[in-house]
């Protein structure tokens, strides 16, 4: 593999959003972690936008904005490089990237906070047999993974969704399905931490008992629990 196919190897698409900050926070990364080095050349305009999956626009404002901290220029005939950075120049943007995600994460989770244990308890109101007979097979699905130290990222969303299905609230379905599209990046990792796959099952039997039971407040209470477990481990990772 040549020098441009293993550049090009180290970028992924970015999500939708604010796109153009997405593609600098992944260069800047790999330029802190060493990856792309002092004088690399990047990829051509046309070959990073197609890795990235993003418009040529969105390429040109990312690049500007990595002019912009000094971490990439524009050189005749050479295309744009990686410059030779002072640790200021490379720290302090990650920094500054690093603390809005975690303002940004801890935020969503208050959000998640807000809504889900009210949720819960009219879940617990107007969850039909069928609904808590689907709750209970995806925690039995949850439960053979956890058995195998396999991931459950899945089932955890799974279980999630069929908690707003059994409330019969389609604002709040649509709402949660945003907000948990934004944190499934931290959901996923916090997954991955050392005994959260049991902690997890375990607080959605909680969760189960409760609606069995038709017991709002011991439903709002078990997803208040299992939040705060989940916003421990999330915010501690950040």
């Amino acid at each position: 593999m040549n020098s441009t196919a293993r550049k090009n190897a180290l970028f992924r698409a970015v999500r939708k959003g604010r796109r153009y900050e997405q593609v600098a926070e992944q260069i800047q990364s790999l330029v802190a972690k060493g990856v792309l080095k002092p004088g690399d050349r990047l990829p051509s305009e046309r070959e990073l936008a197609a890795q990235f999956g993003v418009g040529r626009s969105s390429l040109r404002d990312a690049i500007r904005t990595l002019e912009v901290m000094g971490i990439v220029e524009s050189r005749h005939g050479a295309g744009n490089v990686i410059r030779d950075l002072d640790s200021d120049a490379l720290v302090v943007p990650l920094a500054s990237a690093l603390l809005r995600k975690r303002e940004m994460v801890a935020e969503l989770l208050e959000v998640r906070m807000m809504i889900e244990p009210a949720v819960a308890a009219r879940a617990a109101k107007n969850a039909t047999r069928e609904e808590i007979a689907r709750l209970e097979e995806i925690l039995e699905r949850q439960s053979e993974k956890v058995r195998r130290g396999e991931p459950t990222i899945a089932e955890d969303s799974e279980f999630h969704a069929a908690l707003m299905h059994a409330a019969r609230n389609t604002v709040v379905l649509r709402v949660m399905d945003v907000l948990m599209d934004l944190l499934r990046d931290s959901r996923a990792r916090s997954l991955q931490s050392p005994g959260r796959l049991q902690k997890s099952y375990e607080g959605h039997l909680r969760i189960l008992r409760a609606i069995r039971k038709r017991d709002g407040a011991a439903a709002e209470a078990a997803v208040r629990r299992h939040l705060n477990e989940v916003q421990a481990i999330v915010m501690r990772q950040l």
